[in-house]
C-alpha cells in the first residue's frame, strides 16, 4: 500500500461570519513548538482589516441592542460549544504553547470557565457599573453603562487560547463587537474559536478574527477612525508606544496593561468590562 500524501490546511480570515481568503493572497506557515510544520494561515492585509471594522460596525447596532439576557444567552452557547470540541482544542493548545497534553487540558478547561464568567456578566452589568445619582433639587439622576463601540483586539502571542478568551469575552458581554488580531506564531486556536463563533448564535459581524502580524495591521487599526477602542495587550515596548499615540488621533480608549505578559490564570475582575463602557448619566424632572 502506497504511503499516503499529507493533505495541508490553508486556514482563512474570519470577517462579517464568513472565511474569506486574504485580498492579498498572502499565506504564511505555521509551525508547532518543535519547528514542524501544521498548516498555512492567511496574512491579513490593511484591506481586510479595513472589511473586518466594516463588518464590526455594521452588526454592532443589532449586538448593542440587544437585551442583555439574550447576549448572556449566546454566550453561555459559545461556552457549550468550546466545550463540545474540546479535544481539537487541546491538541492545538498542546502543538502551539509547547506544553503537555494535562497542561493543555487546564487550559481549555479554564478557558471555558473564563467564557461563561463573562456570560455570566451581561445582565449584571448595568446593577453593578449603573447608580442612581443623589442630587438636590426635583429631579432623578441615572447613570448606566452604554457599550463604547467597535474594539480593536491585538491579542496576547503566548496565551493562544485562554489569552484571547480573556481579552475578546469582556468586549462581547458589554455589548460591543470586535476587530481581533490573533497571536501571528500560535493561530490555530484562534482560528477553530472562529469556527465556534461562525456555528453558534454569535451574528456575523459581533466578532471578526484576522490572522498575521501585530506590527503590520496594529497601526492601521489603532488609526482607524471607525474603532472606538483598542486594547494593545498583544504588542509592548516602542510599538505599544506607537499604537497609543496612533490611537489618540481619533480619540480612542486605550486599554494599555503592564509590561509582560500577564498571569491570565488569575481572576479577571471587572476592568476590561469597565474599558468598553461609557456611562450616560439622564436628569429627569420629578413627577412627571
Amino acid at each position: 500500500m502506497r504511503d499516503r500524501v499529507t493533505v495541508s490546511k490553508t486556514y482563512k480570515l474570519f470577517i462579517g461570519g464568513k472565511f474569506p481568503r486574504s485580498e492579498s493572497g498572502r499565506v504564511y506557515p505555521v509551525h508547532d513548538g518543535k519547528g514542524a510544520f501544521l498548516a498555512n494561515a492567511a496574512h491579513a492585509s490593511r484591506k481586510d482589516l479595513r472589511d473586518a471594522v466594516s463588518a464590526a460596525r455594521k452588526a454592532f447596532a443589532g449586538w448593542s441592542g440587544a437585551t442583555a439576557y439574550n447576549r448572556g444567552q449566546v454566550l453561555y452557547r459559545v461556552a457549550e460549544m468550546l466545550e463540545g470540541r474540546r479535544d481539537q482544542f487541546v491538541s492545538e493548545v498542546s502543538a502551539s504553547e509547547k506544553v503537555s497534553a494535562r497542561q493543555a487540558e487546564s487550559i481549555v478547561d479554564a478557558s471555558v470557565d473564563r467564557w461563561v464568567w463573562y456570560a455570566g456578566w451581561t445582565d449584571k452589568i448595568a446593577s453593578v457599573l449603573g447608580a442612581a445619582n443623589p442630587v438636590a433639587g426635583p429631579y432623578f439622576s441615572f447613570t448606566v453603562p452604554e457599550p463604547t463601540g467597535v474594539a480593536g483586539v491585538l491579542a496576547p502571542q503566548r496565551s493562544s487560547l485562554l489569552g484571547l478568551v480573556s481579552v475578546l469575552a469582556p468586549v462581547l458581554a458589554t455589548g460591543c463587537t470586535a476587530v481581533v488580531v490573533s497571536s501571528a506564531d500560535r493561530p490555530l486556536p484562534a482560528i477553530t474559536l472562529s469556527e465556534v463563533l461562525a456555528t453558534s448564535d454569535v451574528p456575523g459581524g459581533v466578532v471578526n478574527i484576522l490572522t498575521g502580524q501585530a506590527a503590520e495591521l496594529g497601526p492601521w487599526l489603532a488609526s482607524h477612525g471607525d474603532v472606538d477602542a483598542l486594547d494593545t495587550t498583544g504588542v509592548e515596548g516602542e510599538l505599544r508606544t506607537e499604537l497609543v499615540r496612533a490611537a489618540a488621533g481619533t480619540v480612542k480608549r486605550v486599554l494599555s496593561p503592564p509590561a509582560g505578559e500577564p498571569d491570565w490564570t488569575s481572576a479577571p475582575g471587572i476592568t476590561r468590562l469597565r474599558h468598553y463602557l461609557e456611562p450616560k448619566t439622564v436628569w429627569h424632572p420629578a413627577g412627571l
